[in-house]
């Protein structure tokens, strides 16, 4: 669930000397948080629940306009400059998922590193996740060496169908609604055209509803940004991006299954067009979040998780990831989890990437855990070499 936030007049003085700085008024806070009424413990093991439809979101975001070519008419692939696909790990050499990660994307890490794309600056706060992250990228530049990264993210939404992002460079500022007194991003990136189309082509081979974006005036959202800077802050390698169909901001009990076939359809794209892809799911885990901000937003005096209720099935979910149990009862305890607490893996990026993986019969890594405005960010990796050795 997510609540409006008030915006202080003073931080804009704390913004960088950027050209691009800009002041916001100073906004009166909404008291919208709500507490969950789902109030039992989790057990060992959950079995499939039906979602009660209790945690919808009261408002839906407006997309701007997604054009789709019609067949025959697609532009020639232009990719951004990559690494040639030579041999580069010695536990997985052919193209294919070499790793997936649960990437979220609060943009409060982003104003807590202060990287010169981002005008807000910060004196820090919420360095363990943010130490995680600098792990994250020494493994996908070091070890991994991807060709691509695929991302799916809850804030690109779309009304109807699953869209791709096929725009060959993508640039613009990347404006957080309800913290644009944190987030204000100047984003630059290559996508990988010829990838994002194979992945629209099996999509809709699978019966799904898929729309190429070629809109070059599109702003990116948030989301997508986010987890993109925290994985890859050099933004030296290709990405595409993949929208979140809205139906699950409607009805908390959506089934998941589409989210399945989009990552087939993922995987099968990337096998097919030889790449050595990441794969990241854009998404916090609990999500009941303060609607008061401290005094600076990065007090690390105020942050903790919004309530042991939240902070309990949190544990059970990643403890579920590194057990490395099997797709029946994960897919089980996800359910569970959205209907428990509010949890941003509703919108299906988490369900999405384990598909791609191919629901791995593995214990992930789980990196790390903390908690931004009250929600849980879990930071967690799935090392597909691990599997093949295995």
């Amino acid at each position: 669930m997510r609540c409006r936030l008030g915006v202080r007049a003073s931080n804009s003085t704390r913004a960088s000397s950027s050209p691009w700085s800009v002041k916001f008024p100073n906004r009166s806070p909404t008291n919208c948080a709500a507490e969950s009424d789902a109030q039992a413990q989790p057990s060992r093991w959950v079995e499939p629940t039906q979602v009660r439809a209790a945690h919808l979101e009261s408002t839906v975001t407006k997309v701007s306009n997604v054009f789709r070519l019609p067949v025959g008419a697609r532009p020639s692939p232009q990719l951004g400059e990559q690494r040639p696909l030579e041999p580069t790990s010695p536990k997985r050499s052919e193209g294919g998922i070499v790793a997936g990660f649960l990437a979220p994307h609060p943009p409060h890490l982003i104003y807590g590193e202060n990287p010169i794309q981002n005008e807000p600056r910060s004196e820090g706060g919420w360095e363990t996740l943010r130490w995680a992250y600098e792990g994250v990228r020494r493994r996908i530049r070091e070890v991994y060496r991807p060709d691509v990264i695929v991302v799916h993210a809850p804030h690109w939404i779309t009304m109807v169908g699953h869209h791709v992002n096929c725009v060959p460079r993508s640039t613009g500022v990347s404006v957080e609604p309800i913290f644009p007194h944190l987030f204000r991003y100047h984003y630059d990136f290559q996508t990988d055209v010829e990838l994002a189309h194979a992945i629209a082509d099996s999509a809709e081979g699978l019966g799904l509803t898929v729309g190429r974006m070629t809109n070059p005036r599109l702003r990116v959202d948030y989301a997508t940004i986010g987890s993109l800077h925290l994985v890859n802050d050099s933004w030296d390698i290709p990405v595409v991006s993949l929208s979140a169909n809205n139906n699950p901001y409607f009805y908390s009990d959506a089934p998941q299954d589409q989210m399945e076939l989009l990552g087939e359809a993922t995987r099968t794209a990337i096998e097919a067009t030889g790449r050595r892809a990441i794969v990241i799911a854009s998404n916090s885990l609990s999500h009941m979040h303060w609607d008061r901000e401290p005094d600076p937003p990065e007090d690390m005096s105020a942050e903790h998780i919004y309530n042991q209720h939240q902070y309990q099935w949190d544990m059970h979910l990643l403890e579920a990831l590194r057990s490395g149990l099997g797709p029946d009862d994960l897919r089980s305890i996800i359910s569970a989890h959205i209907e428990a607490t509010a949890s941003e893996t509703k919108a299906g990026s988490l369900t999405w990437m384990l598909s791609a993986l191919g629901w791995p019969v593995m214990p992930a890594d789980v990196l790390a855990y903390g908690t931004v405005i009250g929600t849980g960010n879990g930071i967690v990796e799935w090392d597909m070499g691990k599997s093949m050795i295995s």
